[in-house]
């Protein structure tokens, strides 16, 4: 765009006033910053990306705050390169051919917050590459080539935040620079997807909870044994992020130098049921301790120091760095003699809380470990034990369940109605009609010399819900003509149960 234009500083002057002094002043005030042909400048933003650069443009503006030199072809820095650019801040040099840094590559560069070396060629990281480098805070180093890391190359960092190294080619790491309080900001360390096979197991528990948190070793090839899976376990359990975000890449090999023994150890764990678990990380003391919410909590830091120069420091369950006086929020106190403050305990205080000692020189000396559960107060009602409460449960339930069985309710009321017993004439009249061969006789009935055979259909009759057949109907019942079936044969002189012969 034209806007951008010109890059060059304009030549003569350009000034028409007559007063030779304002003329001065507009000349060298308009005088454009210097920006190279093949980057683009802004206020403070200087872009020289995908340039194919083999050397780092020389003319470069010193109100500069970022620099991107990525996707380049850059293979050297050298010695005070950055010296033109007092506030650079963040440094971008990644996707470039760089396989060395001069000693004083970044001496000029102390202000640099953010600085990104990934996809290059670098394949060791020497105790003067980063020295000079004291307020760097984010360190990308990933997908180099990158064998061992000096045990000093980080000591002088004490602002650093995140440091990647995954993918590389890394065989150890020096945990053991990054214990105390060297690093008290640093929340990520990625050494993911590199060839270590073997973690030192107590170099790296003896690191501050806030680093382990952070400290990402999956996808590596390290040997299975009961110590790693032991210390893996345990931060599953605490719910470190390093773990329970990648909990399906943390792999370790069953035979050395055998690709395909690789087992996910923490989600197939079979291998490991004769490992039994420790109750503590070593150099630790784990206790519990309980309130209600809304109360007031203190714990002491009970490390076993006698420095009298000690100061203490603890790590909340969301890995915060608490420090006398406290916390920002004034929920979390902490006195002089470690002693830790939880005010109005609220649920999300739960947790574990480290305690870490700190000697005279900033060396960690003693930590403690103390796991809080905050929790609602009980209801009056609750008081009751909860087996007593199960038994009345079941009892009730099972009278209720004989009730419903053996004293069901009638909501019928005529059905309900007891049935009125046949007097004993009409009851032997009904048997008589079954069993012999003349209906009895009735005042209104002709006495006839007939003889007929009367076949009864079963009447169903309800009493008290069942139902049950009955035959003690009159068959000339008016109410019920359709309960008998008569059938008359004048030629027919036979009963049911007559022993005589049926004769026609």
């Amino acid at each position: 765009p034209t806007w951008l234009l010109p890059r060059q500083p304009l030549q003569g002057s350009f000034c028409m006033d007559p007063l030779a002094d304002r003329c001065n002043f507009l000349n060298t005030s308009a005088i454009p910053h210097r920006c190279p042909l093949v980057c683009i400048c802004t206020s403070d933003l200087l872009s020289c990306a995908k340039q194919g650069l083999q050397q780092v443009p020389v003319a470069l503006p010193p109100t500069a705050t970022t620099l991107d030199l990525s996707h380049n072809a850059l293979f050297q820095l050298h010695n005070h390169w950055l010296a033109a650019l007092p506030r650079l801040q963040a440094l971008r040099i990644s996707h470039n051919r760089i396989m060395d840094l001069s000693p004083q590559a970044f001496h000029n560069a102390t202000d640099l917050r953010h600085l990104d070396m990934s996809s290059n060629y670098l394949h060791a990281i020497e105790k003067h590459y980063f020295e000079a480098l004291v307020h760097l805070e984010e360190l990308l180093l990933y997908n180099n080539w990158i064998v061992q890391v000096d045990e000093q190359a980080f000591l002088r960092l004490s602002s650093l935040q995140k440091v990647y190294l995954s993918w590389n080619n890394l065989t150890r790491f020096p945990f053991s620079s990054m214990q105390g309080l060297s690093h008290p900001n640093l929340t990520t360390l990625d050494l993911s997807t590199n060839n270590l096979n073997r973690i030192p197991i107590e170099e790296v528990t003896a690191l501050p909870v806030y680093i382990r948190n952070g400290l990402y070793l999956h996808n590596n090839p390290v040997r299975c044994d009961c110590s790693l899976y032991q210390m893996f376990k345990q931060w599953q359990q605490r719910h470190l992020s390093s773990v329970q975000d990648f909990l399906e890449e943390h792999t370790c090999m069953v035979f050395d130098n055998t690709a395909r023994s690789l087992v996910r150890f923490l989600k197939y764990n079979k291998i490991f049921e004769n490992c039994s678990l420790s109750q503590g990380s070593p150099g630790t003391s784990d206790v519990h301790a309980t309130v209600l919410v809304g109360e007031t909590l203190l714990i002491n830091c009970n490390t076993s120091t006698h420095d009298t120069f000690a100061t203490y420091m603890w790590i909340s369950p969301r890995h915060e760095p608490i420090m006398h006086p406290g916390n920002s929020n004034r929920t979390l106190k902490v006195y002089h003699n470690g002693s830790l403050k939880i005010i109005a305990a609220k649920p999300w205080h739960s947790g574990v809380y480290v305690c870490m000692a700190i000697g005279k020189h900033h060396q960690l000396n003693k930590t403690h470990e103390v796991n809080v559960t905050i929790h609602y107060p009980m209801l009056d009602g609750e008081s009751f034990s909860t087996g007593l409460t199960t038994l009345l449960g079941c009892i009730v339930s099972l009278v209720l369940v004989l009730m419903y069985l053996y004293l069901t309710p009638c909501h019928c009321f005529q059905c309900c109605k007891k049935v009125a017993a046949p007097s004993p004439p009409q009851e032997c009249s009904a048997q008589s009609s079954i069993l012999s061969t003349t209906p009895p006789a009735r005042p209104s009935r002709k006495i006839s010399t007939s003889k007929h055979v009367v076949f009864l259909e079963p009447i169903k009759e309800v009493h008290n819900g069942k139902i049950r057949l009955a035959a003690n109907k009159d068959v000339t019942d008016t109410k019920n003509p359709k309960l008998l079936q008569l059938k008359l044969d004048s030629e027919s002189v036979s009963s049911i149960f007559s022993d005589t012969p049926i004769t026609s």
